[in-house]
């Protein structure tokens, strides 16, 4: 019952969705107190004023938590080591959710509250990820998703219920793209894109925040070294750094050649196709960087059985089922298949592209002098027998349909 609950712990960004959220739950929820919990992913100045806005919109209090290693570490290396894409999609949003549901539990654990709220639509995916972690760790917990209970139908309903509520927004009716932002990556969704027809305004001064367009990025290229240790990025430039520090940085080198954007029409969890644009400038380059590694230090039929169970790891994630049994054993197979994915990868970076320009690992398993085209210690006259035997079911066939056995 409405009425019983006393304390809930909302999922908070500052954003139009939970700006309103904070007063419509005192309004509707017989006024409860409202702990507001924003998670630095790494969204930058996004979390700037939030303090003083959730107190001005009626939150007894806000926590800012310090995620952005533990979504790095935790989720998105172990998920490149898989080399996980969602229909070319990197993930970002679905990366960040299970570790911010996480908090929101032990956070609502702490406080006593007797419920935890979302701003997540109906529609969208974000609200299966945040319930199924918060079903993981506390099952037995209130959720509310005022999206699936009040009146407003859209965004100028909301703009609107901002304004009759005095709540302060940073947005107008012309330019509220639906945005999700953090260290990884930040999304674009509605106005003039929700039309596939439409081309995204790269070239408009304010559309692109992580970078340019490959159109402004700079005519000459930039040239950037990664180093792995067992699949996992240790250095930049011969510069050792952590994962979260070098992924700041390919962000800045990235945004400034224009990598990174992706424009996709995908398959929301809920049915719906829906067409997003993406830039992922640090991510994309640092998967390339991953996957040309790999390409030397990794036997075939690992690199082919790994490539196939990268697509069932990354349908774990967009749908909200990493804290689930075969999310871990499919992590502990990606990180078994690093044990000798360690070395160094120079990509050139121009206008958009992500070029590759030299690859070495002291545990590589190419041979130059085995496939060179030079005399080599490969004795060629060893296919003969090994085409006889593959191909002895094909002449069987064809034996049979001469008549001939």
């Amino acid at each position: 019952m409405k009425k019983d609950i006393k304390k809930i712990v909302l999922a908070y960004s500052g954003g139009l969705d939970t700006s309103i959220i904070i007063p419509w739950l005192k309004e509707n929820y017989n006024d409860p107190e409202i702990i507001a919990v924003a998670a630095d992913v790494g969204q930058g100045d996004e979390l700037e004023g939030l303090h003083e806005k959730a107190a001005k919109t009626g939150a007894a209090k806000l926590y800012i938590a310090d995620l952005v290693d533990e979504m790095v570490d935790d989720v998105i290396v172990p998920s490149m080591m898989m080399g996980a894409k969602y229909e070319d999609y990197l993930l970002g949003t679905a990366f960040a959710r299970p570790i911010i549901a996480k908090k929101l539990v032990e956070i609502a654990k702490a406080e006593g509250a007797d419920a935890i709220a979302h701003g997540c639509t109906g529609k969208g995916n974000d609200q299966i990820r945040f319930e199924l972690a918060i079903k993981r760790f506390a099952p037995e917990m209130t959720i509310i998703a005022p999206w699936r209970e009040w009146d407003i139908k859209g965004r100028d309903e909301e703009i609107d219920y901002a304004e009759a509520h005095n709540v302060p927004l940073k947005i107008s009716r012309e330019t509220s793209y639906s945005k999700d932002k953090n260290l990884w990556h930040l999304s674009h969704e509605g106005l003039d894109l929700e039309d596939p027809a439409n081309e995204p305004k790269y070239d408009v001064p304010g559309f692109l925040e992580m970078g340019v367009s490959p159109a402004a990025a700079p005519d000459e290229a930039t040239y950037v070294t990664l180093d792995f240790e067992k699949g996992w990025p240790v250095a930049l430039d011969g510069e050792k750094m952590k994962a979260s520090d070098i992924i700041r940085k390919l962000n800045q080198l990235g945004g400034a050649n224009g990598i990174g954007l992706l424009d996709i029409v995908e398959n929301r969890m809920t049915g719906m196709k829906d067409r997003g644009v993406y830039e992922t400038p640090g991510g994309a380059i640092l998967y390339r960087a991953h996957e040309v590694l790999e390409m030397i230090t990794i036997d075939k039929d690992t690199a082919h059985m790994k490539r196939k169970l990268a697509v069932d790891f990354a349908d774990l994630v967009y749908n909200g089922k990493w804290f689930t049994p075969l999310r871990e054993a499919l992590q502990a197979f990606a990180v078994a298949t690093q044990a000798h994915v360690t070395g160094t990868v120079k990509l050139k970076l121009y206008k958009g592209n992500i070029i590759t320009a030299s690859v070495t690992s002291p545990e590589t398993l190419y041979s130059e002098q085995i496939v060179t085209f030079q005399e080599s210690d490969y004795n060629q006259n060893d296919a003969t027998g090994f085409i006889n035997l593959w191909g002895l079911p094909d002449t069987i066939l064809a034996l049979r349909d001469q008549g001939k056995l």
